[in-house]
């Protein structure tokens, strides 16, 4: 079998997203999207390992790496989200090789060359990396140890209902004194460069910053009101549709740094019904995030009807295994700017979207 590496092409996102939701559960694969953005903002860090094309013209990818870069030396959803052009740390978003060609050290061997190019680059002053940084699933370590990554342990990263864990590499030959000055200077010119506005009509990239650099809402957590839920509810004589008390306050996401507005105030009736299962049994969770009880006990929840629009920034997981309390196929509900959750769920093609009191923000 003849396996070369290139970086894969705009036109070959199609085939690299199906190869990622053909291995990876349905609650962790990344969307179309977000491949896209990732090719786009760092292609020099989404290579592909291919065999030639079955009528012997042109190519067929069967397996690829993706990563972007951030200045942070170790993996958050912070630095999963975003690129940040000459940063240090390359962060690998995905390892994935198609069902066909598995079990034959494709994956292992695309790991190693990516690697091996991230330490050339670096070496010769076309690149700042100084680490690579991934998170994965236990069973997983032996690989990558195989590749040259460190054990580092459990992650703060919440993706899917499984917990990650963190390793890394520190590449070869890459300490900051041995960056020329001129090498320095450049990368910061590139960083500028690419941070710039370009063809935009005047005064408005000034207007985009100023509103970029607004300070967030901070959210105050469930646990932080002397009387908990009750302090939280709308006055009875201001319940809602169906008899129902509402949400006093915004819903946040909770955690700290991001503070996203989710819902608006009033639009959410609080109900107490029996808890669901968002997480394996005994899974660690952010600080941030409440523990629910194991059903059949009861929760608290914000009820939102009729549809997701009336949300102000939402996230939905694609549909996990288990099944709702409805019979339907289950969807977790996340924060869309930062990914934090499960916050709540709801029953996929479903009008019922649940979040868990004591797993949002309050702006109060």
């Amino acid at each position: 079998m003849s396996i070369f590496y290139d970086l894969v092409a705009p036109n070959e996102l199609g085939d690299a997203h199906r190869i990622e939701t053909n291995g990876y559960p349905e609650d962790e694969a990344g969307s179309l999207e977000t491949f896209r953005y990732r090719q786009s903002q760092a292609p020099e860090l989404f290579l592909g390992a291919y065999v030639p094309a079955p009528d012997g013209k042109g190519r067929k990818l069967v397996g690829y790496v993706c990563a972007t870069l951030s200045p942070d030396d170790t993996l958050t959803h912070e630095s999963m989200s975003h690129h940040v052009p000459g940063a240090p740390s390359i962060c690998i978003h995905s390892v994935c090789v198609d069902a066909e060609h598995r079990h034959r050290q494709v994956g292992l061997n695309l790991v190693r060359e990516f690697v091996a190019r991230a330490e050339r680059a670096a070496k010769e002053g076309r690149a700042s990396y100084k680490r690579i940084l991934l998170i994965a699933h236990e069973e997983l370590r032996g690989f990558y140890e195989k590749a040259g990554f460190e054990w580092a342990g459990l992650s703060s990263v919440v993706h899917g209902s499984r917990p990650w864990y963190e390793m890394r590499k520190e590449l070869q030959g890459t300490d900051n004194a041995s960056a020329s000055p001129e090498t320095a200077a450049a990368q910061r010119q590139l960083a500028q460069a690419s941070s710039e506005p370009q063809g935009l009509p005047a005064g408005l990239w000034e207007a985009l910053q100023r509103s970029s650099t607004r300070s967030r809402p901070v959210a105050r957590l469930l646990t932080s009101f002397p009387n908990a839920v009750k302090d939280v509810i709308s006055d009875i004589s201001n319940d809602g549709a169906g008899g129902l008390p509402t949400n006093k306050y915004d819903l946040l996401c909770p955690r700290l740094g991001c503070g996203s507005v989710i819902l608006k105030n009033g639009v959410a009736s609080w109900v107490e019904r029996e808890s669901v299962q968002l997480e394996p049994p005994g899974q660690r969770l952010p600080e941030s995030l409440g523990a629910l009880p194991a059903p059949p006990a009861t929760a608290q929840w914000w009820l939102v009807k009729p549809n997701a629009m009336a949300f102000e920034n939402i996230g939905f997981s694609r549909a996990v295994q288990a099944t709702g309390p409805g019979g339907g196929k289950l969807k977790l509900l996340a924060c869309a700017e930062c990914d934090l959750g499960p916050l709540g769920w709801c029953e996929e093609g479903g009008t019922e979207f649940w979040l868990a009191c004591n797993r949002v923000g309050y702006r109060a």
